[in-house]
């Protein structure tokens, strides 16, 4: 810009940048940042400058660049992306080009020119090379590459539809026509999800079957749980090897999260990038690392398998559970129905927000009479009402209980969910442990991976006092779910089976460690109440009790057998000498 007067051109003007780059970064910083600039030097600058092009200026993860010719423009593009495809980078860019009338301002470039290729640009599948009409009309007829008509596309910030082009070598295979591009298939009524063939990003290219061994594993595991709808194998393999747009993948297969990772083998160590992106905004929900040894290769795949299922299952319900309440309340079905009741449950302890879960429960099986999850969900309340003391007309709620027990078990034959659930139910409500330990035996034949049917095992192992075999299943559930937040319900379990076994210390930590999470859950002030008394800590203990008897308002010496589920004798006395020394009242 000089004396006042704005310094104008046509020019034909590239955006660029690395395609999940921050997700790139996440897992592998040193490593991305290396690679990146390994392929500026070798193949980007160099390209560039063969075709005359001046670069305005970069960022972490990419470049705006000016041409005086939009042919030499795309002979660049192309150039740069056939280079590092036949490098077999995990590093892919998106190229978007636009024609249009720039402003100059020293060395920076600005304008309704600009901003349309950055628009193309996000708009370009990784590995591609995208053209506004403009940019298009300017090439046609006079290069050797071929051209895809991609259709018009609305762009963010700019008024006017703009029509879009892919550039590819006229060897490529060609990319999908508009019409079968935009096709979209609906989303299921539950969690969908597609897991991608895993990137090999080991030096021996041979080592692909191992990567595409454990996205079989993730891709079974997943499959085995009733509330998700998971696309097979055969389906999300097409996309080997591709560089691929996961907005893309979600609309061509009709699933709302897309699984994506890679697997570097070195020597005896393996590490596996896993991140979880919703298909439908682009936001990635989840991403980890998991890093082992090959010692045992088959136990590893099942060991990072079970690591990543555990993981991804309770972000899938949370991030479900977030978008039901987005929803307006008059337009839930049965689904969000019980989306919205597990919401209410987020904090244990409140009766007010338990009877809200419980109508949300309600209205769920109305709306669908033989919704197994529903009743499961709704018997469950009931077994909260007695541990928490709440029960007021014992026989009409029992009796509830019992009808919603029996109903989850004749529509859930095949929901493991539903069945451990109802298990649980049925051991601490009516205290029939050997029915619901085969109940949940059932659950875990279907799902060996479900966190739920491994915490009603424990806990009804302790009920049934094999608190040996407790200890064991409770550290097979949390392998396998280590990230839940209700985890808090395992300590307890944890906190019970070693009261019994006369661990009091151990005992009021496992108590102290779930009442961390949840300060209002009465099992675990029950442990530390009794585990306090016990080692001669009364004040402590006494103080516990104190903070019991503020929820449990009912519960006394005399009452404690009714309430007990525990099935030796010797457990239910030794915890009543533990309650009685801790204060509570006959």
């Amino acid at each position: 810009m000089t004396g006042g007067r704005v310094e104008r051109r046509l020019a034909a003007v590239l955006a660029a940048d690395v395609a999940g780059y921050s997700r790139l970064m996440g897992a592998d910083e040193l490593g991305t940042l290396q690679a990146l600039k390994a392929i500026r030097r070798e193949i980007v600058d160099p390209a560039i400058a063969a075709h005359k092009g001046r670069i305005v200026k970069t960022t972490g993860d990419g470049m705006l660049v000016e041409f005086a010719s939009a042919v030499d423009a795309v002979t660049s593009a192309v150039t740069i992306q056939d280079q590092i495809a036949g490098r077999n980078e995990t590093i892919s860019f998106r190229i978007g080009i636009n024609v249009g009338d720039i402003i100059i301002d020293d060395d920076d470039i600005f304008g309704d020119g600009v901003n349309v290729a950055a628009r193309v640009e996000s708009e370009c599948e990784p590995g591609g090379v995208c053209l506004s009409g403009s940019a298009y009309e300017q090439v046609r007829g006079k290069t050797a590459f071929a051209f895809d008509d991609l259709g018009d596309r609305s762009l963010k910030n700019i008024e006017r539809p703009v029509r879009l082009y892919s550039a590819r070598s006229a060897s490529t295979t060609s990319a999908k026509p508009h019409s079968e591009m935009t096709k979209s298939l609906p989303l299921p009524d539950r969690p969908s999800i597609a897991v991608l063939p895993f990137q090999n990003m080991s030096d021996d290219p041979e080592q692909g079957y191992f990567a595409d061994g454990i996205v079989d594993d993730i891709i079974t595991a997943l499959s085995r749980f009733k509330s998700l709808f998971v696309i097979a194998r055969n389906s999300s393999f097409i996309y080997k090897g591709a560089a691929v747009d996961i907005k893309l993948v979600g609309r061509e297969l009709g699933v709302r999260y897309v699984l994506e990772g890679s697997v570097r083998k070195a020597g005896r160590k393996v590490r596996i990038v896993g991140q979880l992106i919703d298909a439908v905004s682009g936001a990635h929900v989840w991403a980890d690392r998991f890093d082992g040894s090959l010692e045992d290769i088959f136990e590893l795949q099942d060991n990072l398998t079970t690591s990543v299922v555990g993981a991804i299952v309770p972000k899938l319900e949370q991030v479900e559970i977030d978008r039901a309440k987005r929803k307006p309340i008059q337009n839930l079905d049965a689904y969000d129905s019980i989306l919205r009741g597990m919401d209410c449950l987020q904090t244990a302890g409140d009766r007010e927000k338990d009877d809200e879960a419980l109508r949300f429960f309600y209205r769920a099986i109305e709306l669908d009479p033989q919704s197994a999850s529903a009743y499961g969900w709704a018997a469950s309340r009931y077994h909260v009402r007695k541990m928490n003391g709440w029960i007021v007309d014992k026989e009409r709620e029992f009796a509830e209980a019992r009808r919603l027990i029996e109903c989850a078990i004749k529509f859930g034959q095949d929901d493991a969910v539903a069945l451990s659930r109802v298990a649980f139910a049925l051991s601490f409500i009516f205290v029939e442990h050997e029915q619901a330990a085969t109940l949940v035996d059932s659950a875990i034949a279907m799902n060996s991976n479900l966190a739920i049917a491994l915490r009603a095992r424990s806990w009804i192992s302790v009920y049934l006092g094999e608190h040996e075999k407790a200890l064991n299943e409770i550290d097979r559930a949390i392998r396998v779910n280590p990230i839940d937040p209700q985890n808090y319900h395992l300590e307890n379990a944890r906190g019970f089976a070693l009261l019994f076994m006369g661990k009091y210390d151990e005992a009021c930590h496992s108590a102290e460690r779930a009442l961390a999470i949840q300060p209002r859950i009465t099992p675990s002030l029950r442990i530390a109440s009794v585990g306090h008394a016990l080692s001669g800590r009364l004040d402590q203990a006494r103080a516990m009790m104190g903070r019991l008897r503020e929820i449990d308002t009912v519960m006394r010496l005399s009452n404690v057998e009714e309430w007990s589920p525990f099935n030796r004798k010797q457990d239910v006395e030794r915890f009543l000498e533990g309650l009685r020394l801790a204060g509570l009242p006959d």
